[in-house]
């Protein structure tokens, strides 16, 4: 089955760019044009990934993700036609997983598409499930997709998930924000340092309401690794 992509954008030409370059590449969209019935459409069927303009009447698209992330966590990609950072940051914050400014070049929003979808998708049927992770307290399931404190669960977006798993994998290292960045997003994307630290921040404002405030550690000037909490 395809993946299925809702496009929310209020400009008729890149919803149709969008869709077109999304279709070409294998995947389903469905388009529409204010935050609203963005909304509307998620709640009637969810989407595998939301890509969500940022500027849109009815319901801004950050005001959209807000609503999505009270419960799900399914993958967005920011559209916007600001190239502030505190937007991009912003977007982060609240839940985004990445973000594209506009004028954008179709072939690199599939290709950001793409890695969100890989990094959210479970194992593969032919694969092995890996047995999951369990750090202390805490215990990441690689195959179910799932990621606890204690019997507490914890919902993180794809991108915060690579995050912590890459974490988890090496509890004892310190791992720079390079090297957390190629555990969570294609090596031909480019990141920059602070948004591996908004993804980091929304990790541990999401552990600390589980009772584990200090889930990760920051190494000034190094990095980050696996906290004590753990």
């Amino acid at each position: 089955m395809p993946r299925q992509i809702l496009v929310a954008d209020d400009d008729p030409h890149i919803r149709e760019v969008i869709c077109f370059a999304l279709e070409k590449a294998g995947m389903a969209t469905d388009a529409v044009a204010d935050g609203v019935a963005a909304l509307k459409r998620f709640e009637q069927q969810p989407p595998d990934l939301i890509v969500l303009d940022v500027g849109m009447p009815e319901m801004d698209g950050l005001e959209v993700c807000r609503r999505v992330r009270r419960t799900s966590s399914v993958p967005i990609l920011f559209l916007s036609a600001r190239d502030e950072e505190i937007d991009r940051i912003l977007g982060l914050e609240i839940g985004g997983d990445d973000y594209v400014t506009k004028p954008f070049s179709p072939r690199e929003l599939v290709a950001r598409v793409n890695v969100i979808l890989r990094r959210a998708r479970s194992v593969q049927p032919e694969e092995v499930a890996p047995k999951p992770l369990v750090r202390g307290r805490l215990t990441l399931d690689v195959a179910e997709r799932s990621t606890r404190v204690g019997d507490q669960g914890i919902d993180l977006t794809p991108i915060e998930f690579a995050i912590i798993k890459s974490l988890m994998a090496r509890p004892a290292h310190v791992l720079t924000r390079n090297q957390l960045m190629d555990g969570s997003h294609a090596a031909n994307i480019h990141v920059s340092d602070r948004t591996i630290d908004s993804h980091i921040r929304n990790i541990r404002a999401k552990f600390a309401a589980a009772g584990c405030a200090d889930v990760v550690e920051t190494v000034h000037g190094v990095g980050f690794r696996l906290g004590r909490c753990a």
